[in-house]
């Protein structure tokens, strides 16, 4: 998934990785693509993960993983950071999903009942980005589409992911349901399942 991300990915771009999946498609941009990777907690050119030994503590990404910084990258507070974001200055935000609506609606920072310590960076993101992909498994652990007609979840944002980028292919969110862009390698439309709005 991380791979196919990529390609989304062209020259000049300013991309934001969530946590998660998104943080490994620094690991699949191929060498020459002039791209400016942002984590917002206060990084603008994220590189790869470094190997073993070469880690510092003090250069991580919004996860709170050691990365690298490429050549023309730097630091700055999160306030500027979120000036960045909200300021329409990221091209392509790439998130995890809990779920994604038809509409394009995301829910990715909440389950009813589980403890968490707040939304993090997320609704910026999708509010202030000006494309958002969204890196997700085709189903939860207990088999549910993560694809639906409407959330369940608590909203991150409405109507703001263009695309999703799944282990089974690459799916469009086009309101009465999702346009499959392309199908994973070995998968068929009939493995997909009936209990996802897809448009045939």
């Amino acid at each position: 998934m991380a791979e196919r991300a990529a390609d989304e990915i062209v020259d000049g771009m300013a991309v934001n990785l969530g946590i998660g999946i998104p943080t490994l498609v620094a690991n699949y941009l191929p060498d020459g693509r002039s791209v400016m990777l942002h984590s917002e907690n206060g990084l603008l050119g994220m590189g790869p993960f470094p190997y073993e030994g070469d880690e510092d503590p003090q250069v991580i990404n919004a996860g709170k993983q050691t990365v690298t910084i490429v050549e023309g990258g730097s630091t700055f507070d999160s306030t500027l950071s979120f000036a960045m974001i909200r300021g329409g200055h990221v091209d392509l935000a790439i998130l995890g999903a809990m779920e994604v609506a038809m509409n394009g609606d995301l829910a990715n920072w909440m389950i009813p009942g589980k403890l968490v310590t707040g939304m993090g960076g997320a609704m910026d993101l999708v509010s202030g980005a000006k494309r958002v992909l969204v890196l997700s498994t085709f189903r939860s652990k207990r088999g549910a589409p993560k694809l639906v007609a409407a959330c369940a979840l608590p909203l991150t944002g409405v109507g703001c992911v263009s695309r999703v980028i799944t282990d089974v292919g690459v799916f469009d969110p086009q309101g009465d349901g999702f346009a499959i862009v392309e199908l994973a390698p070995g998968v068929t439309r009939a493995d997909l399942g009936d209990d996802v709005p897809l448009i045939a």
